[in-house]
């Protein structure tokens, strides 16, 4: 049985959540996100409480992918979602004008990546990048096209992580 799933979400005061059709609208204080979810999960909300149910066993992993997505929802529109990214390597930096990122990581032309919209950018310093929104999904996404760039490599360490992420070192060679 799906033990996520049974869970029940707290919605907040400030949060109004809709549903239009198989779409669910989420409305809160930092924006607002609409989702499609699937007809075989239903939802109940009473009391400033959600609780969702399948009309199958077989919907067990379905069940509770859609109440963590509408729980996802709703905590990005009252917090919202940040990933902090590090440039490590000489001569490394990011710069951010608008909603353009321009990185130069050692490659012999500097990367320009255009964040999605609802998504907003932030250079912190030449070498940190912060990527902020209501979508988790938006945020993981663009942080992670950042970080593909140059991902860290495990022998200087060098490349574009995560600022809690841990990059295990190797060996290099040994000479005679």
């Amino acid at each position: 049985m799906s033990r996520i799933g049974l869970k029940t979400i707290e919605v907040p005061d400030s949060v109004t959540v809709t549903k239009d059709g198989d779409n669910i609208t989420v409305k809160g204080p930092k924006g607002e996100l609409t989702r499609y979810f699937d007809p075989k999960i239903t939802f109940e909300q009473k009391d400033g409480e959600i609780n969702f149910s399948r009309s199958s066993e077989s919907d067990k992993a379905l069940h509770g992918t859609e109440r963590a997505n509408l729980a996802s929802m709703i905590e990005g529109v009252v917090n919202g979602y940040k990933k902090t990214l590090k440039l490590i390597g000489v001569g490394y930096r990011a710069q951010v004008q608008g909603n353009k990122v321009t990185l130069n990581v050692g490659y012999s032309h500097p990367v320009v990546l255009t964040a999605p919209e609802g998504v907003t950018v932030k250079a912190t310093s030449a070498t940190d990048v912060e990527v902020e929104g209501v979508s988790k999904q938006d945020v993981g996404q663009f942080a992670a096209e950042i970080r593909a760039v140059r991902p860290p490599e495990p022998y200087k360490g060098k490349g574009i992580r995560y600022v809690d992420e841990y990059v295990r070192r190797k060996e290099g060679k040994t000479g005679k």
